[in-house]
């Protein structure tokens, strides 16, 4: 099999109208969108050959960001045939590559490269954004012969800036919500439908796994659902929505390793310093389990039972009885709970000890998230009350945070006990001293002491 990589350019600059178009620089834009590119460029595997470049300064640019420094400077190719906007020279010019090469990545323009895709491909996408990524898997036929027929192709990934960085996707949904009105605030309906879209919109980076602020991004909004409506739950006393509550809850279930592992490699320089040998060891070992989490959360992710609790939740949503339910609330019965849970909270937290199981402190941080999402039903009445609670919150999550990585560090000893055992053991004793002093620092805190205004 051959495959052949199209790679367009980076966002390009039109600030300067005297340039000649082959002089054209890249934008602060896409500038920003090389490094991640990169990523997505070894992700496909498009460096596994040669790399045709055309010979305009945006296109080099583009280049000059992606390749790794040690990548082989004979399989590099700067090429004046490739600076053009017409796919039958492309066409032209693969017909002539060398029959050995069965995997090429050119780096060029549009309208040619879409076009060129257009005759390969039966299916084709609509479009080509810059900075995107198109990989074609072709039949094992001399280049003169596979380029002669049409929709010969098959896409096997087709990768945009929106999909493989987090930065480039919000900066779109910046750019909707401008033109869309107001975000979902106080409707509540409208809230859950907000989270079930992006829910949607965020899954196809989530999948890609190229940018850990996905998946974050991702359990925020489906956690957030789960909060709202547990809210709603507590406040109506409604039973109806405790069965979309589990399966929210086991579903939000699903990405938590994964992200805990994302944490953990981001985290790995600081925890390691210096000691540059522990820090590889962790992370080929953390990226494995990441990389076998990954592929655990995608076929989650494509099962029936995850589609049809989607479609049930929007349902749901939309409906009548969501909409009656949530007409119920009024400010007094949001202040009754909100209190009710917050005396709970002060009476667990009186029982707290310095030697206290550290899911003691796991379920009065889950207790505290509750909390919060019950005074955002009625934000305006709490807002002195929201403000306070964040650096509690952080302090809890920072508890959390360490638990997580001592069992992670822990995983790594039993499963590699000959790799580093002296440095890992002294991790385990620095972080083991970092989440005795946040407990002790929570300890300290005492009971929530909140009034609503």
């Amino acid at each position: 099999m051959k495959h052949l990589f199209l790679i367009r350019h980076a966002k390009s600059s039109w600030k300067d109208q005297h340039l000649k178009d082959r002089e054209r620089p890249l934008n602060a834009r896409g500038e920003s969108q090389v490094a991640s590119l990169a990523r997505a460029i070894v992700h496909t595997g498009a460096l596994g050959g040669h790399i045709y470049c055309s010979e305009a300064l945006r296109a080099r640019s583009t280049l000059e960001g992606i390749i790794p420094a040690e990548f082989p400077e004979n399989r590099v190719h700067v090429t004046a045939d490739l600076y053009t906007f017409d796919y039958t020279r492309l066409l032209d010019w693969l017909e002539a590559l060398p029959e050995d090469e069965d995997t090429v990545a050119l780096i060029g323009h549009n309208p040619a490269l879409l076009e060129l895709a257009h005759h390969l491909l039966k299916h084709p996408p609509s479009e080509l954004p810059t900075a995107s990524i198109l990989c074609i898997r072709l039949p094992d036929k001399p280049w003169h012969k596979l380029m002669t027929g049409k929709g010969k192709g098959r896409l096997e990934a087709f990768l945009t800036p929106r999909d493989y960085s987090y930065e480039q996707f919000a900066r779109k949904q910046k750019k909707r919500a401008a033109t869309s009105g107001k975000a979902p605030g106080a409707d509540i309906p409208k809230s859950l439908a907000h989270q079930v879209k992006r829910m949607k919109e965020l899954e196809p980076g989530v999948r890609t796994d190229l940018d850990a602020e996905f998946l974050h991004q991702f359990r925020i909004a489906t956690r957030r659902s789960r909060a709202v409506a547990d809210s709603v739950r507590k406040v109506t006393g409604d039973s109806a929505l405790d069965s979309p509550l589990r399966q929210i809850k086991q579903h939000a279930g699903a990405t938590s390793r994964l992200r805990d592992l994302h944490v953990f490699i981001h985290d790995l320089d600081a925890l390691c310093g210096e000691n540059f040998e522990l820090n590889a060891a962790l992370e080929t070992w953390a990226q494995s389990e990441a990389r076998r989490e990954h592929l655990v959360l995608v076929e989650h992710l494509d099962s029936k039972r995850y589609r049809q609790f989607l479609q049930d939740w929007e349902d749901r949503i939309q409906g009548s009885a969501l909409r009656k339910l949530v007409g119920k609330l009024e400010p007094k019965d949001i202040a009754h709970v909100v209190e009710t849970q917050v005396r709970k909270f002060n009476r667990r937290t009186a029982e707290l000890l310095h030697d206290s199981p550290d899911e003691d402190l796991h379920s009065l941080r889950k207790q505290l998230k509750r909390i919060r999402y019950l005074m955002e039903l009625d934000a305006d009445s709490w807002r002195d009350a929201l403000k306070s609670l964040k650096f509690r919150q952080e302090l809890y999550g920072r508890f959390q945070d360490l638990h997580v990585q001592i069992g992670l560090v822990e995983q790594f000893r039993r499963e590699a006990p000959g790799i580093l055992p002296a440095a890992t053991e002294d991790l385990l004793r620095q972080l083991s001293q970092e989440k005795n002093e946040v407990r002790r620092q929570i300890l300290s805190l005492g009971g929530l002491n909140l009034a609503q205004g």
